[in-house]
């Protein structure tokens, strides 16, 4: 009888620590999905900057410091490792198309061009989602690192080396800054 009682307590226990392992292989997956999707966003809204520099280009030739700028910040942006630098290049990228969009509020020929509006248009739902994705992660890192902090799935969490995950932030004081154009 106390053998039963041992193996009960025991395959108990072991139930237990599958599921608190179970749970966080999938919070972990949960936080890799949800990079994935702001990646997707963070990709078209590269693809959709070339269009937009080549169509203020042709109204604005004068301008090429902010396009190189542009085309500079987007090739950090494309090439940003880890999460902490994916959030500095876009900081810059984000202060780029800020000073791209001044210049082309110099143009009112451009401002009215049906391809420059509907690129940026697009570009800002583009944003939208951006935000939306980038929401979404870190709400789903959030859970995934506290469920390696509380207690036990903590002790489950070190003893298979789950690693906590960096918050995709963007730094707020950049993008209150106005934007400063000189001729």
């Amino acid at each position: 009888m106390p053998y039963i009682i041992f193996l009960v307590i025991v395959g108990g226990l072991f139930l237990i620590v599958v599921a608190m392992y179970n749970g966080l292989v999938q919070m972990r997956n949960r936080c890799d999905n949800s990079w994935a999707q702001v990646d997707v966003q963070l990709k078209r809204r590269y693809d959709l900057i070339p269009n937009l520099v080549e169509t203020v280009k042709g109204y604005a030739k004068h301008e090429r410091e902010v396009f190189q700028n542009v085309t500079e910040a987007r090739a950090k942006a494309i090439g940003a490792g880890t999460v902490k630098d994916q959030g500095a290049a876009e900081n810059a990228l984000t202060g780029a198309l800020k000073s791209l969009f001044a210049v082309a509020e110099s143009y009112p020929e451009l401002k009215a061009n049906q391809n420059f509006l509907m690129l940026q248009e697009e570009l800002a739902g583009t944003e939208g989602k951006i935000a939306y994705a980038r929401q979404f992660y870190n709400d789903q890192v959030m859970k995934f690192n506290q469920k390696q902090q509380i207690f036990p799935s903590n002790l489950i969490a070190k003893a298979f080396g789950f690693k906590e995950r960096e918050y995709f932030t963007l730094e707020e004081p950049a993008a209150k800054e106005p934007v400063k154009v000189s001729f």
